[in-house]
């Protein structure tokens, strides 16, 4: 055999892996730009009990620990940034629900103040965390 045609049929051989690979980016890239991603708050709470709790997902979580102390994306913040971290979290994703967790000694005002800063600037969608009883 001469070397050309030794050539020739190493090359029919080959398969050619380019057009997989894109693919394989291509939908790498769709799921990367079409996931939720949930923020923690950074604060593990011992929730109220309920009888009527549901499983809910959501892409932003608050905790409000036993010492009144509120914490968002894993920092705490005070009461008068609660606003402003709730709506950049809120840019990044504007079809989020908002959790708040509660500890059961957490105080009612801090909740009240999450979920009022939520209201104002437009998040529909608050609930409450419990451990179902």
């Amino acid at each position: 055999m001469s070397r050309k045609q030794n050539t020739a049929q190493e090359e029919q051989g080959t398969i050619d892996l380019t057009p997989m690979l894109d693919v394989v980016f291509i939908m790498l890239i769709f799921f990367i730009v079409t996931a939720t991603f949930i923020k923690e708050p950074g604060e593990e709470v011992v929730k109220p009990e309920a009888t009527t709790a549901e499983l809910k997902a959501a892409s932003i979580l608050v905790a409000i620990n036993e010492n009144d102390e509120i914490w968002i994306a894993k920092e705490e913040v005070d009461d008068r940034m609660v606003k402003v971290t709730l709506e950049r979290l809120y840019a990044e994703n504007p079809k989020g629900w908002l959790v708040i967790q509660p500890d059961k000694k957490a105080s009612i005002e801090k909740v009240a103040l999450i979920a009022d800063a939520a209201r104002k600037i437009g998040i529909e969608k608050v609930s409450v965390a419990t451990e179902k009883s």
